[in-house]
């Protein structure tokens, strides 16, 4: 049944194609219903999931919570509109949720038929993310507090006051002064205890990070798996970074036990190791502690492996130091005997089942891009999308080993509409080895004709173009303009083996560009259809950086260029960045110690020989790729009297979000291919 599923789901979602279906659009992709975040129930019966919609007018999306049946032909219905984050009771007759209708972000519970909502906390900050413990009598929460206030109506009361102050200014002693698109403030993402009384109401919060200098949920992008409850409800493990003055630098993050009741200060778990320890979940009975850890401090593209602690005895072992793959998020099997996770594996991002006993690891998910799961007694609720079509919710069924599809959002959008079909092809690369990538076919395709092409260059770079959805860089756009769509997994790609990810650091120049040479010529020898005559180039963040590295160094077959969030002078961006760590390592150390390196590959150094023409899209707060680098691409195009145009987004960060935004950003793209193609 695994290796059918991409074919059912793209049964269900690619329509028939009569004569007069149409494109797929950028106002398609921007008003798609989105799917995330199922929820399996305790008894196995239902799964939550927020859907997301889109209100064009306002710029915004509009979420609710959904629930499903778990069962074949089940109808999905809204149960609270504007609601978040949907959790079980661990008796299944409650849902926890986040919800603004008190004016913040609190938590609220209703009943298992999302009537009769209550509200739980009545904090005066916001709640980030929540975990209830399994006694049903506890929930974890995080808050951005100052760490040194002793309560949270100081936390309040500063922040009142820097609001009302005629000052604007803000004085740093330390970095971070900002990370990836907000400023530092002086608070820290902090863990509190909330203990219910029986009619469901939070009480004082209790503390657990008191004074400690580092954040929880993680930032940016951190969340409740980042802190696990034991199955007694009576400790707490979560993973943090202390900052002091080194944080920007380091990639350490410890695991760090505390009481539920606060009364000890968080005793270090995972000191000896100086690199990544992360996603802490207990199992069934609490005599164990799962988490992925790297090996190489300051390289955040390490290999994750999974350690198993032993609770009792505090002795720990990686249980699969010989799966080459690099796990993500952790949930144990009902019986304990199993480590449910999520990795990147050959243009694909699945579900793996990992044998606590051996390491085996067996894929649960095919192909397509897994985006959320959740592991409940009888089996597995996860969303998984394709490139011909979005993210859907399905249950695998532990007795059965059947998977059903209990979604079909999106449906009715899509009638009508022709996706285009996706082929996979290999080719040898850098250093002999085989490289993957993916060819999506024009809109309207005809076997004997000619289409040009968009040759899409992926981020990261430790990252890859699995056959997954996508709403910012998606093919099917491409596709619906004409175009045939190439795409290469080069070297430093995930999902290959830590050596293939390894391979671009300190060569992003060299190896990757290889892989990307001969991708191109592969492709056009495999895909009569490819017009090599006229093809245009993009890319965003390391794929920027590839398009103003291509512009001086392989500029021969591309028509125009467009660049979204490239680095245009490397050395710059040793020092601009915020997460230096990354650059370091991808540099072999500082600017000062290493300026060569920085010099290497630095397409600043190459602009007397740009010609193409080239769009450049920079956001003003993206701090991970600041916006000077963007001017200074555009300016260089100016400079040498290159036909250039330059979208700017003066409140997106690294990535367009808002929907009018997206819509310009996608109208820009297509007016600039036009253009030239």
């Amino acid at each position: 049944m695994k290796l059918l599923l991409p074919l059912v789901l793209a049964a269900v979602l690619a329509q028939p194609v009569a004569a007069s279906a149409r494109p797929f659009t950028a106002h398609d992709l921007v008003m798609l219903d989105r799917l995330s975040d199922p929820q399996l129930s305790p008894g196995g019966d239902s799964v939550l999931y927020d859907l997301r919609t889109t209100d064009l007018a306002a710029n915004r999306g509009i979420h609710a919570i959904w629930i499903v049946r778990a069962s074949a032909g089940a109808v999905p219905h809204q149960l609270l509109p504007g609601a978040t984050n949907a959790r079980w009771s661990p008796d299944g007759k409650w849902i926890y949720f986040l919800w603004t209708q008190s004016g913040s972000e609190q938590i609220w519970r209703a009943g298992a038929d999302g009537l009769h909502a209550t509200q739980v906390s009545k904090l005066p900050l916001d709640v980030q993310a929540f975990r209830i413990a399994p006694d049903g009598r506890h929930i974890v929460v995080g808050l951005a507090v100052f760490p040194d206030c002793a309560t949270l109506q100081c936390t309040v009361d500063r922040n009142n006051a820097k609001a009302q102050s005629k000052a604007s200014g803000t004085l740093y002693t330390r970095v971070f002064i900002r990370h990836w698109d907000t400023w530092a403030d002086g608070t820290r993402n902090h863990l509190y205890a909330l203990t219910l009384d029986g009619s469901g109401v939070a009480g004082t919060p209790v503390s657990l990070m008191r004074s400690f200098d580092g954040d929880n949920p993680t930032k940016p992008f951190g969340d409740e798996t980042d802190f696990t409850i034991s199955p007694d409800s009576k400790t707490i493990v979560f993973s943090a970074r202390l900052a002091g003055k080194s944080e920007p630098w380091s990639t350490n993050f410890d695991l760090y036990r505390v009481p539920m009741d606060g009364s000890r200060a968080p005793a270090d778990l995972t000191a000896a190791n100086p690199a990544w320890d992360g996603r802490p979940s207990f199992s069934p009975d609490g005599s164990q502690l799962a988490y992925v850890a790297q090996k190489r401090p300051g390289f955040e593209s390490d290999r994750f492996g999974i350690e198993v602690r032993d609770m009792r005895t505090g002795t720990t072992r990686e249980i699969d130091p010989n799966w080459d793959r690099s796990a993500g998020t952790l949930a144990w099997s009902h019986d304990g005997k199993t480590i449910y996770t999520d990795v990147d594996d050959v243009q694909s991002h699945k579900l793996y089942a990992v044998a606590v006993d051996n390491g085996n690891a067996t894929a649960v998910t095919g192909s397509g891009e897994l985006e959320g799961f959740s592991v409940g007694a009888k089996g597995i609720a996860y969303s998984l999308s394709t490139l011909e079509g979005p993210a859907q919710a399905f249950l695998r069924e532990d007795a059965t080993r059947r998977t059903l599809q209990l979604t079909h959002v999106d449906r009715k959008q899509l009638t009508g509409i022709e996706l285009a079909p996706s082929h996979s092809f290999t080719f040898t690369g850098w250093n002999g080895d085989t490289v993957y990538g993916r060819v999506t076919e024009p809109y309207n395709y005809r076997a004997g004709q000619k289409y040009p092409v968009a040759f899409l260059i992926h981020g990261g770079p430790q990252g890859s173009w699995t056959n997954s959805w996508s709403y910012r860089w998606n093919p099917q756009f491409y596709s619906g303009l004409g175009y045939a769509v190439v795409t290469v997994d080069f070297h430093g790609s995930t999902g290959y083996g830590q050596a293939f990810t390894d391979a671009i650091s300190q060569h992003w120049g060299d190896r990757p560009l290889e892989d990307l040479q001969k991708g191109w010529s592969a492709a056009l020898s495999q895909f009569a259809y490819l017009d090599a005559d006229h093809a245009c180039a993009l890319g965003a963040s390391y794929g920027g950086y590839m398009i103003d590295w291509i512009a001086g160094n392989w500029n021969q077959p591309w028509k125009c260029l467009v660049v979204h969030d490239g680095v245009f002078d490397n050395r710059m961006m040793g020092y601009a960045t915020e997460e230096l760590w990354f650059s370091e390592w991808e540099n072999g150390g500082t600017p000062w110690d290493h300026p060569d390196n920085y010099e290497r590959f630095n397409p600043i150094d190459h602009v007397a020989d740009w010609r193409v023409p080239m769009l450049v899209v920079h956001s003003s707060q993206d701090f991970r790729i600041p916006l000077s680098q963007g001017i200074g691409a555009f300016t260089a195009l100016q400079m040498r009297g290159i036909p250039s145009e330059f979208l700017t987004f003066p409140n997106e960060n690294h990535w367009v979000l808002k929907p009018q935004d997206s819509l310009q950003w996608h109208d820009t793209v297509a007016a600039w291919l036009k253009r030239w193609l």
